[in-house]
Order: structure tokens, then sequence, then C-alpha cells
């Protein structure tokens, strides 16, 4: 919970990461703002389980309207939710596109507005109020939710001759590569090797990899998928919280991720 500037308006929201699946079919644009809310509705009841009235209730996409994060009305019978309505939205495309973390876009994420107390007269919840007000609230939830951080993976195409291979897997066990698939080209003495490589471990492969195998393995790199790095980032000594004090430190923010008394209010 969080309170506007003026004490008179309060948010209640909930976070909840969204299914992997789901998440690609925003990405992807297969479930998106511009789709019929019926047809829309009848894809999140009957492929991801969703409540139908928390359907017809989606508020915005985010980041920039569009984005694999949803921000969801799921109150009931409260008065002047309608009128909040922008003033939440414009605070969601703010935070789906700078997290609390490291400031680095949200991705699978669902706000959940849950209650509110709003002042009577419109002039004491415009948008002066609420949109700072909105931003701190969907802070807060993003961090006692349990966030994760996500690195980006590589598809990674080796082609070269069987003989060196040897040095393909040693390459990629350096780098925290993990080979899919090994196959032979018939009637060559070539053969074509898949692994996922995360992109941080990609900068140097390719020169890395020549090196190991005589100039013989020739690499061909595709984005293929997010991964959770597992960790909390909000627990001292653990991967992701390097991570994220890597990148904080690389934008110039304050070393450690601002404390949840800076967002929410006690209840």
């Amino acid at each position: 919970m969080s309170k506007s500037a003026n004490k008179h308006n309060r948010i209640y929201c909930t976070a909840q990461p969204l299914n992997e699946e789901l998440t690609l079919q925003l990405e992807k644009g297969t479930v998106g703002p511009k789709d019929d809310p019926k047809l829309r509705g009848k894809i999140l009841v009957d492929q991801h389980g969703w409540d139908k009235e928390d359907t017809l209730k989606i508020w915005a996409f985010g980041p920039e309207q569009t984005g694999p994060n949803l921000l969801i009305d799921t109150t009931k019978g409260i008065q002047y939710m309608n009128e909040i309505k922008d003033s939440m939205e414009s605070g969601f495309q703010i935070v789906t596109s700078t997290g609390v973390l490291c400031e680095e876009a949200w991705r699978g994420v669902r706000v959940n507005v849950v209650d509110s107390v709003l002042h009577a007269d419109a002039i004491h919840r415009g948008g002066g109020q609420l949109i700072p007000l909105a931003r701190r609230v969907y802070y807060a939830a993003e961090l006692v939710s349990e966030p994760r951080l996500q690195e980006p993976y590589f598809l990674v195409e080796i082609t070269a001759p069987a003989d060196v291979v040897g040095g393909i897997y040693s390459t990629l066990s350096q780098r925290r590569g993990q080979v899919d698939e090994e196959n032979p080209i018939e009637g060559t003495p070539l053969t074509i090797v898949r692994a996922f490589m995360p992109v941080a471990e990609s900068f140097g492969f390719a020169g890395h990899l020549r090196s190991q195998t005589a100039g013989q393995a020739f690499p061909n790199c595709v984005f293929h998928h997010w991964q959770v790095i597992s960790g909390s980032p909000l627990e001292p000594g653990t991967k992701s919280n390097e991570i994220v004090a890597q990148i904080r430190k690389r934008k110039g923010l304050k070393n450690e991720v601002p404390p949840l008394d800076e967002y929410m209010d006690k209840l």
C-alpha cells in the first residue's frame, strides 16, 4: 500500500509472475492490446486458467502499451476507479520500462490493483497526486514479490570437422554454454553442434573458439530465449546481486537497491 503526497488517496497492489507461455505470446503479439477483449479473454481463460472477470479488466500492457507485462483492476464495487485509470496506466508505463532493481525493463509481470481508498473530490485525486503514487506502489509490489533477473541466451550453431569437437565443448563449458545436440553432416567430415550460451559470455567467443580449434570452427549466434538467473538479487553474495550492483554502478545509480520503506507505507 502507498499513499499519495496529500495523504488523501491509498492504493493497494500485488505483483506476480506470468507464466512463460503467456509471456512469449505477449512478446510475439498473438495476445495483445488490439485484440477483441472477448477473444483475448477466451485465450487467457482456456489456455492459462485466468478468471473471466480479470480478463475483461486489463487496464494496460507495458512498457510502450504493448510489452509483456499486465496491469489488472481486480477491485469490485469501488468508486472512481475509471477516473484514476489513466494515471495508474501512466505510472505503469514508466515502471515497466525502468524497474526498481537496476532500471531495466520488466518481463512477465502481472500487477493487480486489489483495493483503493480515494478522495471524493476529484481535485484531490488528479494525475499530480496519483502518477507518483502509482509508481511507488508498483515498485513496492515488485520488491515484496521476490523479483528475479533474467538474462538473454544465444542459440549457437557451430560447424566444424569432427576431430575438433572436443575443443568446442571445452570452449562452451568455460562460458556456461549448454550443448543441445550434435549432428554429423552426411557425406562430409563436418559436424554441427547446437548449444545455448548466455549473451553476457559471448564477447570474444568466436576468437576463443578459433584458437581452441585451430581456426576450423565457425559459430553462428542468434537470440533464442530468456532464462532466470538463480538466486535473489536482493540477497548479498548471490550472482544476481553482483549483476545488479554492476549495472547500478555502470548507470551511475546508488550502490544499494532502494529500501522498501521508500515506496511502501505502513498499513
